[in-house]
């Protein structure tokens, strides 16, 4: 049985990790390489960075502190944000990362999906999902959860796999930042439409919430942001509970 991964994500603007909700109030956290590095060294078993900086100039900035990461972390590290074309995608690539996310893009041009996964492999394409809940459906949002693609975010997770992709990072735009537990329904709905890993994202407010998503769907992975920024739990303490509730998972 494949173990279960413990990611923290790092929104990055300008060159510093911030955290805000839904973009505004950012406050900055810290040096995104330096942070990343700590958590490799501190048993994360993934990293991914989010570029929210929509500016050219956010992006060579992102592709500098990718060069810098991919020299002092050890664990596989996704970047994403700011991804519109296949030069993006190759960029990032070059500059270290391992796997590149792509959200708006992949909606608005999903050839982007099989022409990245065509070229460099599906195991370094995520598609990204931000999927809110609408009457007995999940829509996929853009623009940080505020606007309506009207697409259904099952059938897209579908489409999204059926075109090249490696990886599904999913996050419910309902419980993302309000800390009680991952979407646990939205979770399942997904990981059961594709047979690709999904990171499942949005929610979590304590290490509990980790092994609840974990044995209640079969999702591959678990994301947090503001518990591990804050230092409000470590990933190793994470890791602890999850073993203590017999999850299958790499000790920190």
């Amino acid at each position: 049985m494949i173990a279960k991964r413990i990611i923290p994500c790092l929104d990055v603007k300008e060159g510093k990790v911030v955290k805000g909700t839904n973009f505004v109030g950012l406050r900055e956290l810290g040096d995104p390489v330096e942070m990343a590095s700590n958590y490799s060294k501190t048993g994360a078993d993934e990293i991914i960075f989010l570029d929210i900086s929509a500016t050219n100039e956010g992006r060579q900035t992102m592709v500098e502190i990718v060069k810098q990461t991919a020299e002092q972390v050890f664990v596989p590290f996704t970047v994403g944000g700011g991804v519109r074309t296949i030069d993006d995608v190759t960029r990032l690539l070059q500059a270290g990362a391992d796997k590149v996310a792509m959200n708006s893009a992949a909606v608005n041009n999903p050839q982007l999906i099989t022409e990245a996964s065509d070229r460099f492999g599906a195991q370094c394409v995520v598609v990204a999902i931000d999927a809110k809940r609408v009457g007995e459906k999940w829509h996929v949002m853009t623009h940080g959860g505020t606007k309506d693609t009207d697409l259904d975010a099952i059938e897209w997770a579908k489409e999204a796999e059926k075109r090249g992709a490696g990886e599904i990072l999913l996050t419910s735009v309902d419980t993302d930042g309000v800390k009680d537990g991952f979407d646990i329904t939205l979770t399942e709905a997904v990981v059961h439409a594709v047979r690709i890993p999904v990171i499942a994202s949005g929610g979590v407010g304590k290490p509990e919430h980790f092994p609840e998503v974990f044995k209640k769907t079969d999702v591959s992975a678990g994301l947090a942001a503001s518990i591990f920024h804050e230092n409000t739990f470590t990933v190793k303490q994470v890791k602890d509970v999850c073993i203590n509730q017999g999850v299958n998972i790499r000790e920190a």
